[in-house]
């Protein structure tokens, strides 16, 4: 059955983890981009419409992630027809949830998907890698969770390169977006150039007993190890307004960790259940709304599955 239109939704993601910079990433249920692909006899790939972007988003296919990613896509099965995409942004951009990498796993799948799925997941890599270069840089640790679900561990850009942790069934989480925007080049642009041997270590150490807490299902001890990153939080703090008040009111409200997500600024507090994730939202918004800073505040949990598609 040749299909004419499929959707496909790639879901938010939490990146680093706190200690695990550039290689560790978490995919988030909610919230999520989706993409809907259709055929045209046109080849190539064309953007009709974008939603949910306050217009803020090219519609030109080779400098948006979405139609760069599609674009891989068709290059890569030899497609003779063409696709016309609808993105609908339901992450807020430049927020530290993986917005750019969202878009492009969605745009992958769903172009695969309408030309009857010739390429694995694997293959769907490189393709998403492609859109998510053209914003924030060739790393993984957004994509790999957006495109393969869980909590992955990225060593490289090839699926070799990409491993699965343990998702702790108790996992439950809190997030914090402040109203200000934190592009990737300017959180990256802050970053130490040189790491002393003994911060070096702690920070190895600190990932080690992160992936031991994921192995043994301890929250208590994930959110600890989350929280002691020494490289890079604090270079980037002064970018996340609030940080020290929300973490100081999420973790009275029973929070195991908050970190600031990715870039920022939006923070991501670990819970043990969904009552501890709402009181600590609840606990959020009122620091925000303390601070006069609008924010978007929700309770989630990690998508076990990666990104998904239907046919239209």
């Amino acid at each position: 059955m040749t299909l004419r239109a499929v959707e496909a939704v790639a879901h938010a993601t939490v990146a680093n983890l706190g200690v695990g910079f550039d290689i560790l990433g978490m995919a988030l249920q909610a919230p999520f981009d989706v993409v809907r692909a259709e055929r045209r006899p046109e080849q190539g790939v064309h953007i009709a419409a974008i939603t949910g972007d306050d217009g803020k988003l090219s519609r030109d296919p080779t400098c948006n992630t979405a139609g760069i990613a599609a674009a891989h896509v068709l290059r890569q099965i030899g497609a003779t027809d063409g696709v016309s995409l609808t993105v609908h942004k339901g992450l807020p951009l430049a927020s530290g949830l993986g917005s750019s990498a969202a878009s492009a796993v969605a745009a992958a799948v769903a172009v695969n998907a309408l030309f009857g799925e010739p390429l694995d997941r694997a293959a769907l890599l490189a393709a998403s890698l492609e859109g998510e270069a053209a914003v924030s840089g060739r790393h993984a640790d957004n994509v790999a969770p957006a495109l393969f679900g869980g909590i992955t561990l990225v060593l490289g850009t090839t699926a070799e390169a990409i491993y699965s942790l343990p998702l702790p069934s108790n996992l439950h989480l809190a997030l914090a977006t402040p109203a200000i925007a934190v592009p990737t080049a300017q959180a990256r642009a802050v970053l130490p150039q040189n790491v002393p041997l003994k911060a070096l270590i702690h920070q190895t150490a600190q990932v080690a007993l992160l992936v031991h807490a994921l192995h043994t299902g301890d929250l208590a001890l994930l959110g600890m190890a989350m929280e002691r990153d020494s490289v890079v939080e604090p270079a980037r703090a002064h970018l996340v307004p609030g940080l020290a008040e929300v973490r100081a009111a999420a973790r009275a409200q029973g929070a195991l960790g908050t970190i600031i997500s990715g870039a920022g600024p939006t923070l991501c507090s670990i819970c043990d259940s969904a009552a501890c994730a709402e009181r600590v939202a609840d606990a959020m918004r009122a620091v925000y709304a303390e601070l006069g800073l609008p924010a978007t505040v929700r309770t989630t949990r990690p998508a076990s599955r990666g990104a998904t598609w239907r046919a239209i």
